[in-house]
């Protein structure tokens, strides 16, 4: 259990009266209601608020805030998606959650600029929950939208069905989707719930709110009732579900998750005894979620057995699993390092510049970092076998 007395508690935001009120009425709630409401209550939620949340003034921050070359590496997978696909008109790129729009804007600087027939055949579709995050998407695509670039901002659950021809990509979306908290206690799965005690956030510890969380392990093949007494991990029901959903949007193309996380075997693993969820607050981490609510992120690592499984039951095709600095390799980031140490500077602002731009390359790649990331992905309706350039190199 999480210390309640922590002198970070704001017993008196908005947010904490909301939820210490709906505790008051209900009395206890699953951990992921805590956390969605945490998260995403209209208004008062941490990704609701208008509020700078990713970058150098915020809690975190992400492989495109580092440097362009991540997303136009995307754009190079995303171009040879669209060959592989026969050239579709047209051919439609959904991003779920864009955040400040960084990578859409340099993907579509990059297909622009590089691969002008696939950019002339672009739609481009941002899934994005966060209003506030749509007006800064808004703001920094205008110069596109303006000259009549096809770009739109639909929810994915307002797509028509088998409408997309293309891919759906997120990066660093999953990590954010509520999760159930759940422990062994004398070989059995017990859930943690969230309650109020004393006018603090305190957890207590009951049945399943749902079978889905036992099925769960059954399902991606992990008996963690062996798993010592005290074990404690995450079920991230909402990520099935969503895989679904896309998997029934697409008609013909590609699914590219890019997130933190482990296979099955590696995430539920009796040495993981207490999962990974982590808060981010002003670049620093720890693992108490009921402080700073509303103000700090909560995420957990993704399970990407489960994403694979789950689309596989849902009619897609697992083209493979890589790392990040593995996928960016494959797509040119070794090209790019080489070019940078092979000419030459001619002035110090740009040997600074490249010094800067090599260390962000170094970053992305770098294994106990952003290059460890998984990248996952997945097909839907592609008869023929096909050897996606990102995935030349596995782990």
């Amino acid at each position: 259990m999480f210390a309640q007395e922590n002198q970070f508690v704001d017993d008196s935001s908005p947010l904490y009266n909301f939820i210490s009120q709906h505790l008051r009425d209900v009395g206890r709630i699953t951990f992921a209601e805590f956390m969605d409401l945490a998260l995403y209550c209209p208004q008062l939620g941490y990704y609701t608020r208008p509020r700078e949340k990713i970058g150098a003034q915020g809690d975190f921050f992400t492989s495109p805030h580092l440097s362009s070359d991540f997303g136009e590496l995307v754009a190079e997978q995303l171009a040879e998606m669209w060959q592989i696909l026969g050239q579709p008109d047209p051919f439609t790129v959904v991003e779920l959650g864009a955040g400040q729009g960084l990578l859409a804007a340099d993907v579509l600087r990059y297909l622009d600029f590089k691969y002008s027939d696939c950019f002339h055949c672009l739609t481009y579709v941002i899934g994005e929950k966060a209003a506030a995050h749509v007006v800064e998407q808004r703001y920094r695509l205008r110069r596109w939208t303006e000259a009549g670039v096809r770009i739109e901002w639909t929810p994915i659950e307002e797509i028509p069905t088998n409408s997309i021809t293309g891919c759906v990509f997120s990066n660093e979306l999953i990590d954010a989707f509520p999760v159930h908290l759940v422990e062994i206690r004398d070989r059995t799965l017990k859930e943690i719930y969230v309650q109020l005690e004393e006018n603090r956030f305190a957890e207590t510890i009951g049945d399943l709110s749902t079978e889905q969380l036992a099925d769960y392990f059954k399902f991606i093949g992990v008996d963690v009732l062996n798993f010592a007494d005290g074990y404690r991990t995450e079920v991230n029901l909402a990520a099935l579900d969503w895989i679904e959903t896309i998997a029934q949007k697409i008609d013909r193309g590609f699914i590219l998750t890019i997130d933190y996380g482990y296979p099955a075997n590696r995430y539920y693993n009796p040495m993981r005894s207490q999962g990974t969820l982590q808060c981010y607050y002003q670049h620093s981490h720890h693992n108490d979620p009921y402080i700073y609510v509303g103000e700090q992120d909560i995420t957990a690592h993704v399970d990407f057995t489960g994403l694979q499984l789950a689309g596989e039951r849902s009619g897609l095709r697992t083209e493979g699993f890589t790392q990040q600095g593995l996928f960016l390799m494959s797509l040119g980031l070794g090209d790019r390092l080489m070019e940078i140490t092979q000419t030459e500077a001619t002035s110090t602002q740009d040997l600074q510049n490249r010094l800067q731009r090599r260390d962000a390359l170094h970053q992305l790649m770098n294994p106990m970092g952003l290059g460890g990331f998984g990248v996952l992905i997945q097909s839907k309706n592609l008869s023929q076998d096909i050897q996606l350039k990102g995935l030349m190199q596995r782990i």
